[in-house]
């Protein structure tokens, strides 16, 4: 942080804004009990009392913001944090968590943290794989946007404004609600908040059509590092362009995106396929590679590969690969695209199922597609578990030595799992620089890398295991620089310094490089334009540009 930044220059009563502060009548204030009576500073008294003053409160505060001394503290903690590895008893706790119901909620949490020298964490969904959205090295907050989740879909005009507190579930529903025949670009667990999942690019079955979802964002409204509320023509072009893939929460609180529907066809078909090593799949995925991002637009095949136990008295592990996929169009149709292109996968009609786009949704967050579709409406399904995750991008098919090697290694780790996705098509054709995701044209698939467990004494064995994975793929993955998604965020790519202090721009490019390639640069100077004090922070934020 930059001198002299540690302190807000607003006043007492305001700030300058767009959508100005409400205050509550001074004369009748009471901040509530249950607050003050469990404060062990005057520090943290002060941005209590800043809060209250600075926020519209049509409920009471209890209801609002919430202390560690609070019964709902542990609850509302956990609700959406997905990955078990920063909810042990030795990960850090947030001072206060903001569940707001209004947005002077968060611009009175934006302006206070500033002026009292706190950290600020926003959680849409809690689905960051590095836990950033409710953990960090500094004393902070968290702003959990659930209750601000609201969707309004116009299919007249193809749109849709969505909260940052949504789902991608709920806007899927509330989408299908209006319309059979449009969806949206973007991924396929239900529970991920769209905050982060559009702010960091958000890919899904129907992305090599139709783009990312920050392909398809046409508007957004942020709240800045003042306070002030702004959209697409009052923050610019440039701001406008960096939380479109760069990672909203480097800039301000994003608190709703306008996003253009797409259209999809009154039937869709699906197909997976499985075949263990023993029953042929090396030479299908090595043909894969070489075909998957050059098949037409309407059809995303994707690999994911497990280990699994063969069956019968002489079991052991093996590695299967699934082929999984998703057409824009009947099965008639789709037959001859597969049979032209991979007739070793020998599809049949019998393989393949015929249904409706959001009944693709269900199946592909692996729920029953004879569900009622309100399932997607449930913030809570996913079972949590202790995870680590990375990510690369290939441009070259992996030969067969390199993949007998990967097999000898993944069956060291029964947890593992590869998702291998195509890119190609849409994605070919759209530049490096329109936003700041870069991994566009070039690029033959990219490979999500996953571990899970289920205590956490087991954490440092299956976080060596990756790690070891990871570096065995080296030659076989990009080069210089070797790039990752930011959404599959990984912090052994690298860090910033604690609080931000002394980190440079020069030390952030060896993980920005990575994400952002050359669109890393003019993300700092954006950063540096919009937050020269660094107050959005975090171990992977944006730095300033020297």
């Amino acid at each position: 942080m930059l001198k002299g930044c540690a302190q807000s220059t607003v006043s007492q009563w305001g700030v300058s804004s767009t959508t100005p502060l409400l205050k509550s009548d001074s004369s009748s204030l009471s901040i509530p009990n249950f607050s003050l009576a469990t404060l062990n500073s005057v520090h943290a008294s002060n941005f209590l009392k800043c809060f209250y003053f600075r926020s519209n409160f049509s409920k009471p505060i209890s209801q609002v913001i919430f202390t560690k001394n609070s019964p709902a503290y542990p609850s509302i903690l956990q609700s959406s944090a997905q990955n078990l590895r920063f909810l042990t008893s030795s990960s850090p706790k947030p001072q206060y968590i903001v569940t707001p119901i209004h947005e002077s909620h968060i611009q009175a949490a934006v302006v206070c943290s500033k002026e009292y020298g706190l950290q600020i964490r926003v959680r849409s969904g809690g689905h960051d794989y590095e836990g950033l959205s409710y953990v960090s090295d500094a004393s902070f907050i968290i702003i959990d946007l659930a209750n601000l989740r609201s969707i309004t879909v116009d299919i007249e005009n193809e749109s849709a404004w969505v909260e940052s507190g949504a789902t991608l579930g709920e806007l899927y529903y509330r989408i299908a609600e209006k319309s059979k025949v449009y969806g949206f670009p973007a991924g396929t667990c239900p529970t991920v908040g769209v905050g982060g999942h559009f702010s960091g690019g958000g890919f899904g079955t129907i992305f090599r059509k139709y783009g990312l979802a920050v392909d398809n964002i046409i508007d957004a409204r942020i709240i800045d590092i003042n306070g002030r509320v702004l959209d697409r023509k009052s923050m610019g072009e440039d701001l406008f362009w960096a939380i479109r893939g760069g990672g909203g929460a480097s800039f301000g609180v994003i608190l709703s995106w306008k996003i253009k529907l797409v259209s999809v066809p009154s039937t869709v078909t699906i197909f997976s396929i499985p075949k263990t090593l023993e029953q042929g799949a090396a030479k299908l995925l090595q043909k894969w590679q070489t075909i998957s991002d050059k098949f037409h637009e309407d059809l995303f095949l994707h690999a994911t590969i497990r280990v699994v136990n063969t069956s019968g008295q002489d079991a052991k592990k093996t590695v299967r690969v699934s082929f999984g996929a998703m057409f824009l169009g009947d099965v008639e149709k789709l037959l001859p695209l597969v049979e032209e292109s991979f007739p070793e996968l020998g599809l049949k009609q019998s393989d393949c199922r015929q249904m409706s786009w959001i009944e693709s949704v269900l199946y592909f967050a692996g729920l029953s597609t004879r569900e009622p579709f309100d399932v997607l409406l449930n913030r809570s399904q996913q079972l949590k578990i202790f995870l680590k995750a990375k990510s690369d991008y290939v441009k070259e098919p992996i030969p067969e030595i390199g993949l007998q090697g990967l097999w000898k290694i993944l069956v060291e780790d029964e947890a593992s799992l590869m998702i291998l996705t195509p890119y190609g098509a849409k994605m070919s054709n759209i530049s490096d620089s329109e936003t700041p995701f870069p991994h566009r044209s070039g690029n033959i698939y990219k490979i999500q890398y996953l571990v899970s467990w289920e205590v956490d004494k087991e954490s440092n064995k299956h976080i060596s295991w990756i790690r070891r994975l990871y570096a065995y793929m080296k030659p076989y993955v990009s080069k210089s620089p070797r790039t990752a998604y930011f959404n599959y965020r990984d912090l052994d790519l690298g860090r910033n310094n604690k609080y931000g202090i002394g980190t440079s721009y020069a030390q952030a490019c060896v993980w920005g490089f990575k994400y952002f390639k050359s669109n890393f640069k003019r993300l700092a100077d954006i950063k540096t334009k919009t937050d020269p004090c660094n107050f959005f922070w975090s171990e992977q934020s944006i730095p300033l540009f020297p």
